[in-house]
């Protein structure tokens, strides 16, 4: 594909996913891009870090089958999803108290048939279940008004160790939200495309290789590779509008187009030069944010978990992951804590005790961590409540846009949400 114009010239501010998806789309198009990341690493809020000498993630995430941008940019970049991540039938397991697996049927008997064949929960839940997601398709995953998650379940019956084991973890797994405060459109929306949609889109796609390698770094060399820039440590302080185009930092250089994928709290210093903007900045002000802590301990080499995800509930941890099954780090455990609660009020050594304690409890013998280290990202997600306001992609102000995964989409604050973002603004720069 030619330029579009030998004029287009595109500036873009942050090199997390959607930064580089939108990136890597308008390399492919053969359109100039330069990207600007104010950070040493690319990645944003998913991108690895160096922890005693281990290259971990700054967070355990977890994609689904079901997203399929995410994944074909992974192959346009070269990064191979066979290699770099491991497929699995969806599996949730919360060790003598609750199991789902979802087997490798055809749509939709593979939904029914985990429903019906989950132990843990007696045989009026698993019924309930199955007529909660037929009441659903057959309102295509729509409600008249949007409502808490827990409000819709409670109306649909989905209560008792049925909410408890399922559609709460996957709740706040999905929407980093709890329950109680989180949107029941856009749960369903991930119901819909996740649990019911083809088959494969369940499958839990689990990191082999630590998150820049998924992506980041990848998607990084491509652009270079056609002509494009990536600068890391280049913050962008300032943006204003010529006659000519876009200034950065008062920088000489003109842009014809600007894409902003920098998280929402960073925006403002951006954009307050423009008055058009002010509805936009008070958007993005009403937003509330949800912290996700990642809580590293390493064991001795022997130790390990039954399988690569367990669930916990009744105390901090919800996930525990078992990096030696996922990328060969022997007895390194990853426990996940999504969401706002009282673990926030915890230090990390205090928190990371609680966590062994409770590891302590499952695994009998367990010797001490030989270390551990908690990541806490204070603002991981917008907080996903009912009826949010959400920014388009589009701006009042011409070729200016914004991309990341809290603009306006069907999903919550997920890697493929901020990849489509990015991808949409993207297109949007093509389209003139």
């Amino acid at each position: 594909m030619e330029d579009l114009d030998h004029g287009v010239n595109v500036a873009i501010i942050g090199a997390g996913w959607a930064g580089m998806a939108a990136a890597v789309t308008l390399a492919q198009a053969n359109i100039r891009v330069s990207v600007f990341e104010a950070a040493r690493h690319l990645g944003g809020r998913a991108r690895a870090v160096e922890i005693e000498g281990v290259t971990l993630d700054n967070g355990q995430h977890v994609l689904i089958g079901a997203y399929r941008e995410t994944l074909r940019l992974m192959q346009t970049v070269g990064a191979d999803p066979g290699l770099l991540l491991d497929r699995l039938p969806l599996t949730i397991e919360y060790p003598g108290k609750f199991s789902l697996c979802v087997p490798r049927r055809p749509a939709p008997l593979h939904l029914a048939e985990a429903l019906l064949t989950a132990t843990g929960i007696s045989w009026g839940e698993r019924l309930a279940a199955v007529r909660f997601i037929k009441a659903m398709r057959g309102k295509a995953y729509r409600i008249p008004q949007d409502m808490p998650v827990a409000a819709l379940l409670k109306q649909h019956r989905q209560t008792g160790a049925l909410a408890r084991y399922l559609w709460e973890p996957l709740c706040v797994s999905a929407l980093n939200t709890p329950a109680t405060s989180a949107s029941a459109q856009t749960f369903l929306n991930v119901v819909r495309d996740g649990l019911d949609g083809a088959r494969e889109a369940s499958d839990l796609l689990l990191p082999r290789a630590d998150l820049g390698k998924l992506f980041p770094e990848p998607a990084a060399a491509f652009v270079r590779a056609n002509a494009g820039t990536v600068n890391i440590g280049a913050p962008v302080r300032s943006l204003e509008k010529t006659a000519e185009g876009f200034a950065l930092n008062a920088d000489p250089e003109r842009y014809s187009h600007v894409i902003l994928a920098v998280g929402p709290h960073q925006i403002d210093t951006l954009i307050d030069r423009f008055d058009t903007l002010a509805p936009l900045r008070q958007c993005v002000a009403a937003l509330a944010y949800e912290p996700i802590y990642t809580c590293y301990l390493q064991y001795p080499s022997h130790v390990s978990m039954p399988q690569s995800m367990t669930g916990f509930e009744g105390g901090s941890i919800q996930w525990i992951f078992d990096r030696g099954r996922l990328n060969g780090v022997a007895g390194l455990l990853a426990a996940v804590i999504s969401a706002r609660g009282t673990h926030q009020d915890s230090n990390q050594d205090e928190l990371a005790n609680a966590i062994h304690r409770e590891l302590s409890a499952f695994l009998p013998r367990l010797p001490s961590p030989l270390w551990s280290r908690v990541i806490a990202e204070k603002r991981a997600t917008f907080s996903c409540r009912p009826g949010l306001a959400r920014p388009a992609n589009r701006t009042a102000v011409a070729h200016l846009y914004l991309a990341g995964d809290y603009t306006a989409s069907d999903y919550p604050a997920t890697l493929e949400s901020a990849v489509r973002s990015g991808v949409h603004a993207a297109s949007l720069v093509m389209q003139g």
